[in-house]
């Protein structure tokens, strides 16, 4: 990575703030500056010997908030969900879901469509404070995905989905797959704002060509990879029965593992794979509400504190709206530090501040961006969430940490910054119309049900509101 060297001057103070640096020693200022210039951090420090240092430098009130690093979502899906949101039943046998939803529904998706769901995604993720979104695959049209992304102002990565098994949408023999992913690192290479990954959708949908030809073209192009695997029991059981062994020790087989790699989930690995992630550096985005929600058994299988103690990446991620649900990551990190507690039986064992650091630096270090993000320092992009702490669930205002991963979610956030680009502001967009989307989004829905042929079911019934009284009846 090219070595970023910060003006020496800033274009902008964000001050008075209690800022959550992140950095080695995970320092906290209580009334604190960042120095922002060219897009990076210029410095990190006490707000009255920044202003002191530059004292003509237009400041951002930042008063009465708490300031952090931009948090980091490291599995995303952006397509096809943010439009249908709480629209599949969740009463329903494991794999309906998929297959007589979520497929349908995205065989029907135009570029139109998903580049709206996008746009939809991105804002609600900076409205929560998230700046970096890992896209975790784009069905048919992953530029218009990334159109969406950029119109919000993320930053974050988008990749169209690989896969070659047949009787699917867009499924496609193993080097046609391969130049699709190759047509997305062009488009969208290395180092940008928004860039491309190679991003297959794995579980058991791709033969070891792909797999092989997808690691190779990773390495090849310096871009990086995610693929789901191992939700569920699903996998391991047909990895088992095609090859005689789970699916992270066939990977490593196959030389597809590495640091390069992001498995998407990874809840249902036994003693093997976990020492497979440990040997290849191979990193994980664990999204708990998801697994919940569905009902995939992360309580009784998920590893994912055990792998972090030794030294694999872990992020956190939102999955889909139909599966995760919210896209906050604060959420993510309350739950992730709730079940580990609960199920160890071990208020001791992981609290609040390792949450929140998977929600920034080790999130960011997932994604392989930590030397770009995740954290509050000089030479660093200006990826920023600033929370709202004038409310009753900051009091006492003791621990920011705490009060964020305990007490609040995304709705505190007031203000934020990416690559210095005040992207929302007073809890708006300040590059999209949020009425006008709204109005877009919810007419794209029913037409994506409408070419889908589905109809929503609704299980209580619904009843007619009576007429208002009319004046003298």
């Amino acid at each position: 990575m090219t070595t970023r060297v910060a003006p020496t001057a800033p274009e902008l103070l964000v001050t008075g703030g209690r800022v959550v640096t992140m950095n080695r020693d995970r320092d906290v200022y209580l009334d604190g500056a960042v120095a922002i210039a060219g897009g990076d951090i210029v410095e990190v420090g006490a707000s009255d010997r920044l202003r002191a240092r530059w004292p003509a430098v237009p400041e951002h009130d930042a008063t009465g908030c708490v300031v952090t690093p931009g948090l980091v979502n490291t599995h995303q899906h952006l397509t096809g969900d943010p439009l249908l949101r709480s629209c599949i039943p969740d009463l329903l046998p494991p794999g309906r879901s998929i297959f007589s939803w979520s497929v349908p529904l995205h065989a029907v998706h135009t570029a139109e469509h998903d580049e709206l769901a996008a746009t939809v995604g991105a804002l609600e993720s900076l409205r929560n404070g998230v700046t970096t979104v890992i896209e975790a695959g784009s069905v048919a049209h992953p530029l218009a995905a990334a159109a969406g992304m950029e119109a919000a102002g993320v930053r974050g990565s988008v990749g169209v989905w690989g896969w070659d098994t047949p009787d699917l949408p867009y499924s496609y023999p193993a080097q046609q797959s391969l130049e699709r992913q190759q047509e997305v690192l062009a488009a969208l290479p290395p180092g940008g704002r928004i860039c491309g990954w190679v991003t297959l959708v794995g579980h058991g949908l791709a033969s070891d060509d792909l797999l092989v030809g997808a690691a190779e073209l990773t390495r090849r192009s310096g871009a990086r990879m995610t693929m789901h695997m191992s939700p569920t029991r699903a996998d391991p059981d047909t990895y088992l029965e095609r090859f005689g062994v789970r699916p992270l020790v066939h990977l490593e087989r196959l030389g597809v593992l590495g640091e390069q790699l992001l498995i998407g989930h990874g809840v249902w690995l036994d003693d093997d794979e976990v020492d497979a992630m440990v040997r290849s550096d191979t990193a994980v985005a664990y999204c708990p509400w998801a697994y919940l929600r569905l009902g995939q058994g992360v309580t009784g299988n998920g590893r994912h504190v055990e792998l972090a103690r030794r030294g694999v990446r872990v992020g956190l991620g939102c999955d889909s709206v139909n599966a995760g649900d919210r896209m906050d990551i604060l959420l993510a990190a309350s739950l992730a530090a709730g079940l580990e507690r609960d199920v160890r039986i071990d208020p001791t064992c992981f609290g609040a501040h390792d949450a929140f650091e998977w929600a920034t630096i080790g999130g960011a270090a997932a994604a392989g961006l930590g030397e770009r993000t995740g954290s509050l320092e000089a030479g660093k992009a200006a990826d920023l969430a600033i929370f709202d702490a004038d409310s009753f669930e900051w009091a006492p205002d003791v621990d920011p940490v705490m009060a964020l991963v305990w007490g609040t979610d995304g709705r505190s956030v007031r203000d934020v910054f990416v690559n210095g680009d005040l992207v929302i502001a007073e809890r708006r967009s300040t590059r999209l119309d949020e009425a006008e989307l709204r109005e877009r989004a919810r007419a794209g829905a029913h037409d994506v049900l409408r070419r889908a042929g589905i109809e929503v079911p609704v299980r209580w019934p619904t009843v007619d509101a009576p007429e208002p009284t009319r004046p003298g009846r």
